[in-house]
This record gives structure tokens, sequence and C-alpha cells, in this order.
């Protein structure tokens, strides 16, 4: 691996994207970040969508500052996204209308007709999927019947990265890991499952051909080499979902590890051979999603930062632009337990008032209300790292095995006191880093899908050996067991499946 090589990441996330280039050499990985720009829905005939053009617009400046960069030294592109969304495309091979955002109000009620059509049990053990009101399923549901002639101009359904990488190569297909989110494959077949398209009597003729993470899927478009002024080179699909992409940086050595993808969203879990579809699973509501090197992600989806960056923009509107970094040492400087809310409860889920939905939920479930802002983000980070210790538990019960490090991937590594409430809570040694795992994740698989790296194993000794990680220990966990013993139960109890 003494050749150095170079690859372009556009990593998509629900707020901003970025377009990353990476470089390889001497086993070490070193990235450049070339572009960032905004994300976020725009409201379009009153929903809650992504401007595609504009995004794409920005991922093609940043592709051609990384072509330019790497002097057009670069030996392939790869894309990831967040999953569940997706854009339609007509016969022509246009985008019929820019795709939905997964908080729009489309699915309201969707996963109670879903359950009337096949029941709970059933379609779970047909997807091993946690059930979410944002999955694909519920949201082709709404479709299907609010707009079934949108649905009739559809030839393909491409999901979000891979929609990008089809606007890149004019190659429609559907990344593992990422269709693996939609709730509408059978994780133990890992393709489509045809019962809960003919239950559902949805059209599996849109679905695209299932591949690999670490597949050559095309070269980039002859218009757009010229464009960029590069050759036609490989488009892969790395793991496109963020998460997966994520996951494949984690730098584990030890045996007994679990992974937290800290973000907007805190996704938690372990990687296993085969999906874990049975009652306890079913029970606790754990996700099988696609992993990279024919891995299944066992997980737990968590609400996570998206109710701090809530907040945030909650006080903005009001006059007062706090930093992440300021929020969070006012709620290093405030009172430990004041209060406890469950992150995954429906009232965080969409855009608003942030704050006062805090407040409700205090004030419903027994504790007081809280005016101050440093106090409310610490009952939020202690309320996340108590849900920590409820998930590695369940982990452990499932997997029948014990979790000695949990390691914490992604830009929420940079809340170090996030970090540290989850040693305690947890009582397990935290490592962190690194913060770019996504980026890095996508480079990685690239290199793998190259032959420039052999295998997953080697790909994460190269991220372990590139980037600072930092270890935390467990703190006060007498007191951290004796607040978790008064709000287990919340978390027991808790339906998790309209969050």
């Amino acid at each position: 691996m003494s050749e150095t090589k170079q690859y372009i990441a556009v990593d998509l996330g629900a707020e901003s994207g970025r377009v990353m280039l990476g470089t390889i050499s001497t086993e070490k990985l070193e990235l450049e970040e070339i572009n960032r720009f905004g994300n976020g829905p725009v409201e379009q005939e009153g929903s809650l969508r992504w401007d595609f053009n504009r995004l794409f617009s920005n991922i093609k400046d940043g592709i051609a500052k990384a072509f330019k960069a790497a002097d057009g030294r670069i030996c392939g592109i790869g894309v990831d996204s967040w999953g569940v969304d997706f854009g339609l495309i007509d016969e022509n091979g246009a985008l019929i209308e820019n795709p939905c955002h997964y908080r729009d109000s489309r699915t309201d009620k969707m996963m109670d007709k879903a359950f009337g059509i096949m029941g709970k049990r059933e379609l779970y053990d047909n997807s091993g999927i946690q059930f979410m009101q944002i999955n694909t399923i519920y949201q082709l549901l709404s479709l299907s019947l609010s707009r079934p002639d949108v649905l009739k101009k559809a030839e393909k359904l491409i999901f979000m990265a891979d929609l990008v990488s089809y606007f890149l190569c004019g190659e429609a297909f559907a990344e593992y890991s990422l269709a693996s989110t939609s709730q509408l494959m059978d994780m133990s077949t890992k393709q489509w499952s045809k019962t809960i398209f003919d239950r559902f009597s949805l059209p599996m003729e849109l679905m695209c051909k299932v591949v690999a993470p670490g597949t050559v899927v095309g070269k980039l478009k002859n218009e757009l080499a010229r464009e960029f002024g590069c050759e036609p080179v490989d488009v892969i699909a790395v793991g496109s979902h963020d998460t997966a992409s994520a996951i494949a940086a984690v730098p584990a050595s030890e045996k007994n590890w679990a992974y937290l993808s800290s973000g907007t969203w805190s996704l938690m879990g372990i990687e296993i051979s085969d999906a874990a579809i049975n009652d306890e699973t079913y029970k606790y509501q754990f996700t099988n999603e696609g992993g990279v090197a024919d891995t299944i992600r066992l997980l737990k989806n968590i609400m996570g930062l998206w109710i701090v960056q809530g907040c945030r923009r909650q006080w903005q509107s009001e006059g007062d632009d706090l930093s992440y970094s300021q929020m969070t040492k006012m709620a290093g400087d405030a009172e430990p337990f004041k209060g406890f809310i469950n992150p995954n409860d429906n009232l965080f889920f969409a855009p608003g008032d942030v704050p006062e939905r805090i407040n409700k939920y205090l004030i419903d479930n027994g504790w007081c209300a809280v005016d101050e802002k440093g106090q409310i983000v610490r009952i939020v980070l202690e309320s996340l790292a108590l849900n920590y210790r409820w998930v590695i538990e369940k982990l452990e019960e499932i997997s029948g095995g014990g979790i000695d490090v949990l390691h914490i991937v992604g830009g929420g590594i940079q809340n170090e006191l996030l970090c540290q409430f989850a040693a305690n809570s947890t009582g397990k040694k935290i490592i962190t880093g690194p913060i770019e795992a996504t980026a890095s994740g996508n480079i990685i698989m690239q290199a793998i899908a190259n032959g420039q790296i052999e295998s997953l194993q080697k790909a994460r000794e190269v991220i372990a050996s590139s980037f600072e990680l930092k270890s935390y220990l467990p703190r006060d966990t007498k007191v951290w067991s004796e607040q978790y013993k008064r709000i287990e139960n919340v978390f027991n109890q808790q339906t998790t499946g309209k969050t």
C-alpha cells in the first residue's frame, strides 16, 4: 500500500453536505474538506422537501474543486447520505419532483394504516427493521394513497446518495446498506421482500438492483468529465448509508465492542454476520441494517443531538446566538439530574420550539419546568446518556455476551461532556474518534474497491493510525446507576416505533 491514491467523498447530511478529498499513502489517511454547503429542507407545495438541483449543483462545485486540488489524479468518487428518502425517475431518466424530507407530515398516521394491512410482528419478521414513521415503506404507502398519479409516472425509485451517483454516472442501482433502511427488504435474504410489496400493493418493478458496498457501478459521465476537466473516473457504491460508512471507520481492535455514531441521530449497536430477527429484537425494537463487508448493523435509532440542535435554533430565533461549545459549558456548570426526558418521545420529532416541548415533557411527567438554558441542555445530555445504558444492556442481552468498549464516532464526539456522561452511565470504557468517520469510511471503501486496501480490518487499522483517539473512563457510576433505576421503566415502556 505504498502507492499514494486519492478519492473524492461526497458526504451528505440532513443539515449540511460536503465534498472531501481523501489521500491514502503509507497506511495513512488524510482528509481535506473541499466544499461545505447548507442542506436544509425547503417548503414546496405544502411539503418539506430536498432542493435536489441546488444540492447537486453544490456537489458538482465541490467535485470540480477536488479534481483541481488533486491535479486530476482521482481514483474514484463515492457518495453517502442519510437513509429512507428517495427520488422518483421518469421514463426519460428525469427526476419527477424534489424528494420529500423524512420529517414531512405525510407519514403521520401511516404506521397505523400499515399495521391494518400487515400486522406489526409479520412486518418485522419480513424486514427486521425498527418501526419508525420515517421509513420508506410509510412514505411509499402515503404516496400510493394520496398521489398515485405520481407513482404511476415513475420508472425507478432511487435512494438519496444513489440518486446523486445516478446523476454522476447514469447508472441506477440500490446500494445494500442504504436500501436496508427502507423496511422494504427481507434482511435474511438481503433482497427486496416480495411479500411486503405484494401485501401493500406497491410496484416492486420500481426498485433497482441491489449492489454490495465497494462495487464500481459506473464511470463519470463524459459531459461531467469535460466540465471537471478530468478523465471519466470510477463512481463507487460505498456504504451509501452514512451510518454504514461511519461504522466502517470505527477503529476497533477489541473482540467485544459496540459503536455509537453520534450526531443529529445517535445510532448505537453491534456488528453481526446475520440478521437477528427474534422475540427479543422485536420486543426491544432493534433494527437490522446492512453494513459493509457482508455485515449486519444491529442497532437502535435514538433521537440524538437533534434535540440540542433544536434548542439552539429556537434560542437563535429569540436573539441569543449561542455556540454549541457555549451551550455545553453552560450544561457542565448546571446542576445534575434536575429532570429527565425520553429522547425518543414523539414530542421531539418535528421541528419547532424544542425548549418549550422539553418543559412540557418535564411537567407532564412530574418534574419541574426549567428556565436556565444550561440546565435544559444538561437534562438532554444526561437523558441521552441514560438511554445509551438501556441500549447497551439490551444489546448484551440479545447477543448473549458482554460489551467491553464503546467506540463513539462522528461530530458528536466534540461534545466531550456527553462522551463522559456516556462512560458514567454505561460503566464502559469509551474510545472516541474519528470525528470525520463517515467521510473516512466512504474513502476506505473506495480504496478497498480499488484494491489499494485488502480488507475491512486492514482499513480500520489505517483509520486507527491516522486520527487521534481519546479515551473516557467511567466516573460516579453509583450515582448514575441510582438515576438509571429511577427512569429505566420509561425506556422499557417506550413506543419507539413512532420516532
